[in-house]
C-alpha cells in the first residue's frame, strides 16, 4: 500500500510517460480535508484524456490501488479520478483554463514535478 506522496508521484510519472502536458502537483492537505494532493494535467484531445486516465487506472491497480470514484469519463472535457488521498484531474486545455484549479487552490503548495517528469 502506497502513502499519498508515493501515489501522487506515481500518477505524475504515469502521466509523463503518456505525454500528458502541463502536469501540476498541488499539496492541499493544509488547506482542505478533501485529499492530500491534487494532480492536474492537460490533454490535447478527448481521446488522450481517456488514454491518460485509463493508463493511470490500470497502472495504479497493478500496484494495488483502486480508483474510488470516477467522474466525467463519458463527457469528455474533464475526467476526475479519486484515489481518496490523491485526486487526479485531466482536462482539455479550454476546460482547464475555465475551471482554473491552480487559482482556486492557490493556497496549496505546488510541488516541483520537474524531476519526476524529467526521469521519463
Amino acid at each position: 500500500m502506497m502513502n499519498s506522496q508515493q501515489m501522487a508521484e506515481t500518477i505524475v510519472g504515469i502521466l509523463a510517460d503518456k505525454i500528458g502536458s502541463d502536469i501540476k502537483l498541488l499539496k492541499i492537505d493544509k488547506v482542505s480535508v478533501i485529499a492530500d494532493y491534487f494532480v492536474i494535467c492537460t490533454a490535447k484531445s478527448t481521446t488522450q484524456i481517456k488514454s491518460l486516465t485509463d493508463e493511470v487506472e490500470a497502472k495504479m491497480e497493478e500496484k494495488g490501488e483502486r480508483v474510488l470514484h470516477k467522474e466525467g469519463y463519458r463527457a469528455g472535457g474533464w475526467v476526475l479520478l479519486d484515489y481518496g488521498c490523491v485526486v487526479l484531474h485531466v482536462f482539455m486545455e479550454e476546460t482547464r483554463k475555465f475551471y482554473d484549479l491552480e487559482r482556486l487552490w492557490s493556497d496549496a503548495a505546488e510541488i516541483d514535478v520537474t524531476e519526476l517528469v524529467g526521469k521519463r
